[in-house]
């Protein structure tokens, strides 16, 4: 082949620039419990103790009489539904559900991959996201006083109805704590928990497994969807069994949704990014790793996803105060790199 038919294959035909690939550069099980675990730990120490507080919160609001909502006895006639004795999925088993079944694959993939701030990120996230909306449900439900569906037999065990014969209001004669329970129907808990932990286990699956990553792998999607279909009937099992109405348990999981996808968001870049599969403090350290120490900053009012993205106003700066060009972080292979704080 001549010299000139050399040079127009490669016009035509440009050479493929490979995108770095972090996980093939940097060496798996460099960060794990041992080595990082208290350093990690204690970073995040606010954030344990936040956690704390945020569980204390949430027994108070538990055991917090509701709102006492009027109820009168045309309104009656919508609360007949049957008293269970037992639910189909009793609260107990949300939490195993929910967090300690998605724990237990945090812990598998860290015994492969052996990257403590993917387990560390992971537990933290995953208990932010159920003690998040399980504190603002308690709230809500404490404000609202909504009662279930079965109220009427919980406000009449007896079936004798008692009315104000001037208001109408129903005069409750049922034991003090079924009459309490009684009027905490919205939103739902059961549904708001299993959203909030399977939700977040959701995201964290389509990372790891990069079920966005544009090959057209849509076999990887029936993984992703399979936790949020177990909070769908979870939710479903409590319409069933007459405790919420349809209103309560969509709440409960919008909510959970939104705060599970936040509290991800926080630790992970978005499942759909290059690196969607690594924590955000894992890849900075990955970063500083390979390239002798330096942090990734900006300057002047340039926004932190610019320098993600390698754009001329960011600048790659030592200890020593030497600074490098947009340039050189490309040429780095750091293009696609998020920043975060020095762990």
């Amino acid at each position: 082949m001549s010299e000139t038919e050399q040079f127009m294959l490669s016009f035509h035909f440009p050479a493929r620039r490979k995108k770095p690939r972090l996980m093939e550069d940097t060496e798996l099980g460099a960060h794990t419990v041992a080595s990082h675990g208290v350093k990690v730990a204690r970073f995040h120490l606010h954030d344990w103790i936040m956690l704390i507080l945020l569980g204390a919160l949430e027994l108070v609001f538990y055991v917090v009489d509701p709102f006492d909502r009027f109820v009168g006895k045309d309104m009656m006639a919508d609360l007949k539904y049957p008293l269970k004795s037992s639910t189909t999925v009793p609260f107990w088993a949300v939490p195993i559900i929910a967090v300690l079944f998605p724990c237990l694959v945090f812990v598998a993939i860290y015994f492969r991959r052996r990257d403590v701030y993917d387990l560390h990120h992971a537990i933290l996230g995953i208990l932010y996201s159920v003690l998040v909306s399980g504190m603002v449900t308690d709230a809500v439900k404490d404000a609202v006083g909504r009662p279930r569906p079965d109220f009427f037999w919980r406000c009449f065990p007896d079936g004798k109805e008692v009315y104000d014969s001037v208001t109408t209001r129903a005069i409750c004669h049922g034991l003090k704590g079924m009459i309490k329970d009684g009027h905490k129907s919205f939103p739902s808990g059961h549904a708001s928990w299993s959203f909030a932990g399977l939700g977040f286990f959701s995201w964290y699956l389509a990372g790891k497994i990069q079920a966005f990553d544009r090959r057209g792998h849509i076999a990887k999607l029936c993984l992703v969807f399979l936790p949020p279909l177990v909070a769908c009937m979870v939710s479903i099992s409590l319409v069933n069994d007459y405790l919420h109405h349809w209103g309560d348990v969509f709440a409960g999981g919008l909510l959970g949704i939104v705060v599970g996808s936040c509290c991800y968001l926080q630790f992970y870049p978005p499942p759909h990014h290059i690196h969607g599969w690594g924590t955000h403090a894992y890849l900075q350290v990955s970063t500083e790793t390979r390239n002798g120490g330096r942090t990734w900053r900006t300057r002047g009012n340039t926004s932190e996803s610019e320098v993600g993205l390698g754009t001329r106003n960011g600048s790659c700066e030592d200890e020593g105060g030497d600074a490098s060009t947009a340039e050189d972080m490309d040429a780095a292979g750091m293009r696609d790199m998020l920043p975060e704080e020095r762990v």
